[in-house]
């Protein structure tokens, strides 16, 4: 009995079919031609994507490189501004505006060049901050000169004789130009110190009212804006501005009691003595 049924169960085991391991089955030759032409399509498919990714990362490089220049020439036409003096201010200014422009031919045409005809917002990262920089450089410049602000139709203007026509031109956008403006009063308050220090209070006070327009106006834009977290830390920055020039030219008119005219000088700007109050 127990052979039986040990024959038995090994009868209905043999019955049973055998599948076949994965690696043995066959295939049809059209189906092995769809795989075959789907692992091709996929291939091709990221081949795409390689080359697509390597232009855009080479345009990056390109691109960094060209803000990276625009910052360091933009400094040093700020760098020009800030050297300003009674004696020699349209010497200086003029030398300054020739050194925009340079700026402007020789390396914010090159970025111009890279981004003209494309979706440049994906890359704005990387050159916002010589962007920033021209601004506030371009803006330094037209206050020293004219006393107005530069505005932004002004600036873009000036870029599209360096795009092709053809091709959609590279534009600043608003908020790389709203965070430039907001730097341009750091440097506006160096200006309006050393313009005290010079004797030019008038003009320190003008720069005094104008830091001011600008901080109530973007005091009121900047809880509008959808990437405010820059602009924040530059509205901290701004008011301590406007604070220092308070504070210097509130000094000279209340310790301006002490000091009186040098000996034999002729010179009314060291003539504290009694000087009439002014609105700051």
């Amino acid at each position: 009995m127990f052979y039986s049924a040990a024959f038995q169960r090994l009868f209905l085991m043999a019955l049973k079919p055998h599948r076949l391991p994965q690696d043995t089955v066959l295939q049809s030759p059209a189906k092995r031609v769809r795989t075959m032409a789907t692992e091709s399509s996929i291939k091709d498919a990221f081949a795409n994507y390689t080359d697509y990714l390597n232009r855009l990362n080479d345009k990056r490089e390109r691109v960094v490189k060209a803000s990276r220049d625009i910052t360091i020439n933009s400094k040093k036409v700020i760098f020009q501004v800030h050297r300003i003096s009674k004696n020699n201010k349209d010497e200086v200014l003029d030398k300054a505006v020739k050194d925009l422009a340079s700026v402007t031919e020789q390396h914010v045409s090159r970025l111009v060049k890279e981004l003209q005809g494309t979706d440049f917002w994906k890359l704005r990262r990387a050159y916002s901050p010589g962007v920033q920089e021209y601004v506030e450089a371009a803006t330094l410049c037209n206050f020293c000169k004219n006393g107005t602000l530069l505005i932004l139709d002004e600036i873009n203007a000036t870029l599209l004789p360096l795009s092709d026509p053809s091709l959609q031109p590279l534009q600043i956008n608003i908020l790389d130009y709203l965070l430039g403006l907001a730097d341009l009063t750091g440097e506006l308050m160096r200006l309006a110190i050393g313009r005290i220090s010079d004797g030019e209070l008038e003009y320190a006070e003008k720069i005094c009212r104008f830091v001011r327009d600008i901080y109530r106006e973007l005091t009121l834009l900047a809880p509008h804006m959808d990437d405010n977290t820059d602009m924040k830390t530059k509205m901290d920055t701004m008011l301590q501005s406007i604070m220092k020039i308070e504070n210097a030219c509130f000094s000279v008119h209340v310790r301006g009691s002490e000091y009186v005219q040098l000996p034999g000088s002729s010179d009314p700007s060291y003539l504290l003595l009694g000087m009439p109050d002014r609105e700051i």
